[in-house]
């Protein structure tokens, strides 16, 4: 009797495609999925059409990766497409996860966005000529995909199995999921409550950091640019740096600290923290060395992009979501 192999897929919506790279990063651990999946939609690395997807039966994949957030209706229809197909979905990657980079668009309404992407320095468009959901061709009428006027996270659109987070995951996270599932199918394990959070630690990013850390007491905030050099062995934010490590989950080996660099949070907020901006910014204030408001706010100032700084992978997934300009009229 022939071995029916359960059936892959992984999808890429709004996001750069870093979490496919991280998945080859896997090496020869690839070479497992292929041995224990029939690999039946991966649009980057094979010839794939929505319409191969419609036809199977609903349920009838066993595992989607999902990466990438819904920031056009043609994210939103596949993101639902692959729900109604899948086992398991899993939101992967910071921008499924949290909405990530592109996220920090719902600050600005759409036309906006759209108008400045194609009247910049960089653009030659002297007729503004801007693109348009359909237009009539000789060959018929073609669509492009409408743009919504914000991007949401996978599970603000889905029902998600688990989230898996990382601007990219980490490469060893990912491979030791694989295992994880591949045990799964062979009765070795179990899979963790629905809902988890995978491929991560259970503690903080200053938690995997080897840097010393001492009795902090910031005077002010300071670029890593600013600092030359920077101490090698010292915390980071002791020496003014805004690191994000005190309000990050674990799971990356504090892979940015390690190599000079602030965190900058794109493993997403540790465990327990509801807001990840409240989080960090409450760190960075226990910090601060002044007890008058007018000194604290002129240390907090030297962070010269807060919302950057605080929500730079998680804002459509916060409490705030998007800037109220986000919902004006295009």
């Amino acid at each position: 009797m022939t071995h029916v192999k359960p059936k892959f897929a992984m999808y890429w919506a709004a996001s750069c495609g870093g979490c496919e790279i991280a998945v080859l990063n896997t090496h020869e651990k690839i070479l497992d999925v292929d041995a224990n999946f029939d690999v039946v939609f991966w649009p980057v690395a094979m010839d794939a059409k929505y319409k191969d997807v419609e036809a199977m039966e609903d349920g009838s994949i066993l595992l989607t990766l999902f990466n990438g957030g819904i920031r056009n209706d043609e994210n939103e229809h596949i993101a639902k497409l692959l729900r109604q197909k899948s086992k398991i979905l899993v939101a992967f990657g910071s921008c499924a996860c949290e909405g990530c980079i592109p996220g920090l668009a719902n600050l600005s309404p759409v036309g906006e966005i759209v108008h400045t992407a194609f009247n910049t320095i960089s653009t030659d468009n002297p007729h503004e000529i801007y693109p348009r959901t359909s237009y009539d061709v000789p060959e018929g009428e073609l669509h492009i995909p409408k743009l919504e006027k914000t991007l949401r996270p996978l599970d603000h659109v889905v029902d998600v199995d688990y989230f898996m987070p990382g601007c990219p995951p980490e490469s060893h996270q990912i491979a030791a999921v694989l295992d994880l599932v591949i045990d799964v199918l062979h009765g070795r394990a179990t899979l963790p409550p629905k809902g988890s959070t995978i491929g991560v630690g259970n503690s903080t990013v200053c938690d995997e950091c080897p840097r010393a850390r001492n009795v902090k007491a910031i005077k002010e905030f300071k670029r890593i640019q600013d600092i030359a050099p920077a101490d090698p062995d010292l915390c980071l934010l002791e020496q003014g740096i805004p690191c994000n490590g005190p309000a990050t989950c674990s799971g990356c080996n504090a892979r940015c600290p390690q190599a000079g660099a602030q965190c900058i949070g794109c493993y997403g907020p540790a465990q327990g923290v509801t807001d990840y901006g409240a989080r960090l910014i409450t760190a960075f204030a226990s910090v601060i060395d002044a007890k008058e408001p007018e000194e604290i706010d002129r240390i907090l100032d030297g962070i010269p992009d807060p919302t950057g700084q605080m929500y730079r992978f998680s804002l459509p997934a916060s409490p705030l979501k998007a800037n109220r300009e986000a919902f004006k009229a295009k």
